[in-house]
């Protein structure tokens, strides 16, 4: 039976021993890929919970833009009996800012430790727990396919820990070859599930022109986003076929044999790092390559670590082996992993029904826990870009003559002068959620007239979502919203200029801390202090 990394063949006949050799070779060894995984898992928190910490007080605080407190209270009285199991959350029991910074505060804690090489069950099933918290009371700015991507990755990180040591380089026990196996079928969920959403919601990735726009028109282009955009479109083209063979067909590789699982491996990780360099995606290419660590065993790992530490890792394999053959704690980690895999297959169901059928839907949950999803990404390509830039004057009275100054972030595009920035894995929300909604209107971002309303007020807790404001030391009298379309500048215009713009129109008028319709918006939608 293959748990341990051990396969055995007693029994079976020579081409179905020769195939599962081929498959899992005798003597695999995954204490390495265990090691690489879990801390490079750890990486990914402590980005996540940085950015969380960033953003909590400006966002979810009792004073923030959507605040926790009040999200909790709305589903305590939405009348629903069920309604904790539908958003699981610590926060049901203490939302207030005191136990946002503290769970947070603690989940950073963690992380470091997880990054460090400390890690073991009881570690992770509280990370999970403490994310999946606030991923359920961060209403729109958790809404991504990357944050139940990562609760996704984290639940079964918890049964590749250690339970009682915290070392992972002194676990008692190899990891469950099963654990990695479920690695592999996430890793293909996400990439096939991407693959096939392009084909069906979007015609230019079928006659090959979407990489044409999306380099420009990507929620947080980067400096490199602005060469890549002025490639040949023989480039382009070619690009879209290179995504189509590593989305559609190479997901296939990652369950087959080792000899095919490593090559598919390798082309996964090469097609994410082209990602993160083609645009700021948060850390949902860093946590894809962290999946796929799984496709690789120690053998190969083993080649890129220093020598010094491989003596020590034959040691602990020695160690290891002998532990688990002793059967210490084996017998209840098999019967805990196989359940996992029994349940896990079984809500398999969902997702592959969902990927065979023509109304795909794109990051979706099947349960609360957010145990099994499903995945897609840029099913759909902008062939324009327009950006919301907000502008206030201190001016007592406005008119044509009246001098506006920009408001700006650090990622979203403003000041055509200013390079785009380098900021992945980073996750700044507020300029990502800024560009969906200058798709929208502004009655459909509560949030965002929030934003306006408070920086008419002087809120210092927003300075650290904006790069610039020009108001720092006494509040506009006036702000406004204009809505602008956004290109990338000529050859000719670089370095000097990186962005060209036109104005298309006023998104949201001028407004004072006075104007009783902003205030009047701001009762009825119940965000108004």
């Amino acid at each position: 039976m293959l748990l341990y990394g051990e396969m055995s063949t007693k029994g079976i006949s020579a081409p179905v021993r020769k195939f599962a050799h081929a498959v899992e070779p005798p003597g695999s060894s995954y204490l390495l890929t265990r090691r690489v995984l879990l801390q490079s898992l750890g990486f990914i928190y402590v980005i996540a919970f940085c950015s969380l910490l960033l953003h909590l007080r400006p966002l979810f605080s009792s004073d923030g833009l959507l605040p926790a407190s009040g999200f909790v209270e709305y589903l305590k009285s939405s009348g629903s009996e069920d309604a904790f199991w539908q958003r699981p959350t610590l926060f049901w029991f203490n939302s207030s800012d005191g136990a946002l910074f503290f769970f947070a505060g603690i989940g950073l804690v963690l992380s470091v430790l997880l990054m460090a090489g400390i890690a073991n069950v009881f570690q992770m099933i509280s990370i999970w727990l403490i994310y999946m918290s606030f991923v359920h009371v961060g209403q729109i700015f958790y809404g991504y396919g990357w944050e139940i991507l990562l609760l996704e990755t984290t639940f079964l990180a918890i049964f590749l820990c250690p339970a009682t040591r915290l070392r992972l380089s002194r676990a008692p026990l190899p990891p469950a070859v099963v654990v990695l196996w479920l690695y592999r079928w996430l890793a293909f969920r996400v990439m096939f599930g991407a693959g096939l959403i392009k084909l069906r919601h979007d015609p230019c990735w079928m006659d090959l022109t979407c990489l044409v726009y999306h380099y420009e028109t990507q929620p947080i282009p980067n400096f490199f986003s602005w060469h890549l955009h002025h490639a040949p479109v023989w480039f382009h083209k070619a690009g879209v076929l290179w995504n189509h063979f590593v989305e559609l067909v190479v997901p296939f590789f990652l369950l087959g044999p080792r000899l095919l699982r490593i090559t598919g491996g390798v082309l996964i990780i090469g097609f994410q790092v082209m990602l993160i360099v083609s645009g700021n995606l948060s850390w949902l290419n860093w946590l894809t390559i962290v999946i796929t660590l799984a496709c690789f065993d120690d053998r190969l790992i083993r080649k890129l670590i220093p020598g010094r530490f491989r003596k020590e890792d034959r040691e602990e394999s020695g160690q290891q082996t002998v532990a688990a053959e002793a059967g210490w704690g084996t017998r209840i980690h098999r019967v805990v992993v196989l359940l996992l895999a029994v349940l896990l297959l079984y809500l398999s169901q969902y997702p592959v029904r969902n990927m065979l059928s023509p109304r795909q839907a794109m990051n979706y949950s099947y349960d609360s826990l957010h145990l099994m999803s499903t995945y897609g990404a840029f099913g759909n390509i902008g062939r324009e870009r327009s950006e919301i830039i907000l502008e206030g004057t201190d001016e007592e009275v406005i008119g044509p003559d009246t001098v506006w100054s920009a408001y700006e972030f650090p990622g979203k595009p403003g000041d055509v002068h200013r390079r785009p920035a380098f900021i992945a894995p980073f996750h700044y929300r507020l300029d990502w959620q800024i560009w969906f909604a200058a798709m929208q209107t502004p009655d459909e971002n509560p949030w965002l007239v929030h934003f306006v309303y408070k920086l008419l007020r002087g809120n210092h807790d927003l300075d650290p979502l904006l790069t610039k404001n020009p108001y720092p030391n006494a509040p506009p009298t006036f702000l406004r919203a204009q809505r602008y379309h956004y290109r990338f500048s000529e050859p000719d215009q670089h370095p000097e200029t990186w962005w060209n713009r036109e104005y298309e129109g006023e998104y949201m008028p001028p407004v004072s801390i006075e104007s009783p319709g902003l205030v009047a918006y701001l009762e009825a939608v119940g965000l108004l202090e």
